[in-house]
């Protein structure tokens, strides 16, 4: 739905979403989602198999972003399918699981600080409830994919401290 400036001319709202952030902050805002779903599926160990599971989950709740109410998660989805290859975020490979999820829970209470200074507390809201969304269909590929038996559990320590971890540096 486009709006008027103060020109007259019509501007795209993800336009002007994308206009009340600094480059840097804006980057954070469209590279998060891919992060949280990377951390998520790497919070413990699993067959290749279930990693792509998870990835093709995590995939479908980012793209899912495109039906929120929130202007800016749609302006953040529109963002990441509209890179080109080249600007596409590299795929992360955690050599050092805990260094590297702690580093995705710092960028989100970075995300959240920026958020707060400079969203509507909805869309805040919206975006934080998206990449804590992301986590969650993550975590149920992964408990779709475990059989629990005596002594064993559908999540390990890791994963139940990650979602634990995200939420709180998501302010949820």
């Amino acid at each position: 739905m486009p709006s008027q400036s103060a020109s007259g001319s019509s501007t795209p709202i993800g336009q002007l979403t994308r206009m009340a952030y600094p480059p840097a902050e804006w980057e954070l805002l469209i590279d998060l989602p891919a992060r949280v779903m990377i951390a998520a599926t790497s919070a413990e160990p699993h067959s290749p198999s279930q990693t792509v599971s998870e990835g093709l989950a995590g995939m479908e709740a980012i793209a899912a972003g495109r039906a929120s109410d929130s202007d800016l998660v749609r302006a953040v989805v529109a963002a990441i399918y509209s890179r080109s290859e080249d600007d596409q975020p590299a795929a992360e490979e955690f050599t050092d699981r805990a260094a590297a999820l702690a580093g995705v829970l710092a960028a989100c209470g970075a995300v959240t600080r920026v958020l707060s200074a400079r969203a509507d507390p909805a869309d805040s809201a919206a975006y934080r409830q998206w990449l804590q969304h992301i986590a969650a269909r993550v975590r149920g590929a992964t408990r779709a994919g475990r059989v629990p038996g005596p002594g064993r559990e559908r999540f390990g320590a890791d994963e139940r401290r990650f979602v634990a971890d995200l939420g709180a540096a998501l302010n949820l």
